[in-house]
C-alpha cells in the first residue's frame, strides 16, 4: 500500500498460563486505512506478557511493560516496514507493571506498578533505550471495602493530560485518583494536588481527557460507573460532578468495566464492560461536560478488556480477552453510534492496540 494509506497497528497480548492466556507475544500488522482490513508483518514471540503499550513522543520508539513481572523492554521502529527491534529491558522495581505513559519531554516514562502500589519514574534516552528507576513512590491511603480487589493501593494508570504538565493516577484499591507532576531537574515525581475520592467500592481503573483539557472521564472498575470530573488546567486537580452507570439497567449480572476514550472531536465517549461484553457509547455536552447514554454495542466477543478508535475515528476495534479476536466496528461521526462489521483479526488473549 502506498505510504499514507496505511497504518502500522501494534497489539499486545497476555501470554502465560497463570493468566489462562492464548497469546504469543507482540504483534505487528498493517493496516489498510480506508478498509480497515490488517495483514500481519511481525510476531516478537520470545515477550512474555507484553500487556500494555505506548510510544514515545517522536513515535520512533515503542515500550511495553510485562503484565505479572516486573520488567519494561524498549523497542525501535523501522519506520519504513513497522517492524520492531528490542533496544533494552529494564526493571520497574515493583510487580505487575500495567500501565506506563511518556513525557511531553520525551526524556521520562511513568509506569504504575499495580501489586506493589508504586509509580517508577525512568529516564528515556535519545537513542530510545531506557536507564535504571530513579525514582519510586509509594501510594498510600485507606482501602477500599471490596474484600478480594481492594486489599492495598492499585495504580492503574498513569496518564497525561492534555498540556503534559500533570499525571493522573486512578487508584482501583484506594478509591482515588491522585495527580502528579514530573520534576524534570531532580527526576522526581511530586504529588501536585490532594487526591480525589471515588465512591466507595468504586475502583477507579482509568481515565480518558477531554481534548479541549476541561474535563476527565474515569472508568471505574467495580462499580461499572464513569465519573465526570472538572479539571483544573492550572493546578491539576479534579472535582466530580456527575456519575452514570456504563451498563444497561436490563443487564442484571456481574460486569467490571475496562477502558475509556474520549473521540477526538470531543463529542462522544466510550467505556467497555467485561461481563456484559459490549461498548457503550454517550454524548457529550459541550457546555456542561455532562454524559448522556446513546446506547450499548455488543463487542463481538468475551471480555473486552480494551478497545481503540483509528483511521481519523471511524473505526473502533475491541480486543476481546476471551475469544481471542479483534472485532472491527464502523463509527458513525455524527450520532456516535457503532456499527458491527464482519471484520475480525484472530490474536491468543489481545490485551492493548496501538495505530501508529
Amino acid at each position: 500500500m502506498p505510504e499514507g494509506t496505511r497504518s502500522f497497528v501494534y497489539v499486545g497480548a497476555r501470554t502465560t498460563k497463570e493468566r489462562n492466556a492464548r497469546g504469543d507475544g507482540l504483534n505487528v500488522y498493517a493496516m489498510d486505512n480506508a478498509t480497515g482490513a490488517w495483514r500481519h508483518i511481525q510476531l516478537l514471540g520470545d515477550l512474555v506478557n507484553p500487556s500494555f503499550l505506548a510510544f514515545d513522543r517522536t513515535r520512533r520508539f515503542l515500550y511495553t511493560v510485562h503484565g505479572d513481572l516486573s520488567d519494561i523492554t524498549a523497542m525501535a521502529i523501522d519506520p519504513v516496514s513497522g517492524k520492531l527491534t528490542v533496544i533494552n529491558r529494564r526493571s520497574t522495581e515493583g510487580k505487575n507493571p500495567v500501565h506506563l505513559a511518556i513525557d511531553p519531554s520525551n526524556r521520562f516514562v511513568v509506569v504504575a506498578n499495580h501489586i506493589t502500589s508504586t509509580l517508577a519514574l525512568l529516564p528515556r534516552n535519545e537513542d530510545g533505550s531506557l536507564g535504571a528507576v530513579i525514582d519510586l513512590v509509594k501510594l498510600e491511603g485507606k482501602i477500599g471495602p471490596h474484600r478480594v480487589e481492594q486489599p492495598f493501593a492499585k495504580p492503574h494508570q498513569v496518564e497525561f493530560d492534555p498540556s503534559g504538565a500533570f499525571i493522573v493516577v486512578p487508584d482501583k484499591g484506594l478509591d482515588l485518583v491522585f495527580t502528579y507532576r514530573i520534576d524534570g531537574e531532580k527526576g522526581k515525581l511530586v504529588l501536585a494536588t490532594k487526591p480525589v475520592p471515588t465512591r466507595e467500592g468504586a475502583g477507579p481503573r482509568h481515565v480518558a481527557f477531554h481534548p479541549g483539557g476541561r474535563f476527565a472521564y474515569v472508568v471505574n472498575e467495580l462499580d461499572s460507573s464513569v465519573t465526570a470530573y472538572h479539571f483544573d488546567a492550572a493546578t491539576g486537580a479534579l472535582a466530580p460532578f456527575q456519575i452514570v452507570s456504563v451498563v444497561p439497567d436490563t443487564y442484571a449480572g456481574n460486569s467490571r468495566a475496562a477502558e475509556i476514550t474520549v473521540s477526538a472531536d470531543g463529542r462522544f465517549v466510550y467505556a467497555s464492560n467485561r461481563g456484559d461484553d459490549s461498548i457503550a457509547a454517550f454524548t457529550i455536552e459541550p457546555a456542561s461536560g455532562r454524559l448522556s447514554p446513546i446506547g450499548w454495542t455488543p463487542s463481538g466477543g468475551k471480555t473486552p478488556r480494551f478497545f481503540a478508535l483509528a483511521s481519523s475515528d471511524e473505526f473502533l476495534f475491541a480486543a476481546n480477552e476471551d475469544t481471542n479476536t479483534i472485532k472491527l466496528f464502523k463509527r458513525d461521526g455524527a450520532s456516535g453510534r457503532l456499527v458491527a462489521t464482519e471484520q475480525s483479526v484472530q490474536v491468543g488473549s489481545p490485551v492493548c492496540i496501538l495505530f501508529r
